[in-house]
């Protein structure tokens, strides 16, 4: 096989694990208020060492800023995040989980344990590790490429 072919290939299964993984995670948090969106959105925040505004979220996300404000405002409308003053911009204000998001993501988490423990089983840590370095090059090339053709603009 032809690197492009095999590349096309990956790539073609990656759309398709997407949204099998959009679906599955949409089933584990449906009861508890949240979807797949709003799930990765919780994380992004839970997981940052500091506040962030919406743009600095959708940019570690990959997503539109448009989105992610869009997702960061119903779950403030749903008391799962806040909003506070941003020291560095008036208008970029930094997103906060509440105590209901925090809640609501330690759920999904303990609940994604130990789906993620069955989805690697058999499959070894030194292959999942290969994969995951495959696609960090691939998105990492993107994100080059993108800056790239933007800049030359």
């Amino acid at each position: 096989m032809i690197e492009h072919d095999a590349i096309t290939n990956l790539i073609l299964e990656t759309f398709r694990l997407n949204g099998r993984l959009l679906a599955a995670g949409d089933t584990i948090v449906s009861d508890i208020g949240l979807t797949s969106a709003r799930w990765q959105v919780l994380g992004a925040i839970g997981l940052s060492p500091a506040p962030l505004p919406v743009a600095h979220i959708a940019r570690n996300m990959g997503l539109t800023r448009q989105a992610v404000q869009r997702l960061v405002n119903e779950m403030e409308r749903g008391g799962l995040v806040r909003f506070a003053a941003n020291p560095h911009h008036q208008r970029a204000k930094l997103v906060l989980l509440t105590a209901q998001g925090k809640a609501a993501y330690d759920t999904a988490m303990t609940r994604q344990e130990p789906w993620a423990r069955s989805l690697a089983e058999g499959i070894g840590t030194q292959r999942i590790e290969a994969a995951t370095a495959t696609l960090r090059t691939i998105r990492r090339r993107l994100d080059n490429s993108f800056s790239q053709e933007v800049s030359d603009d």
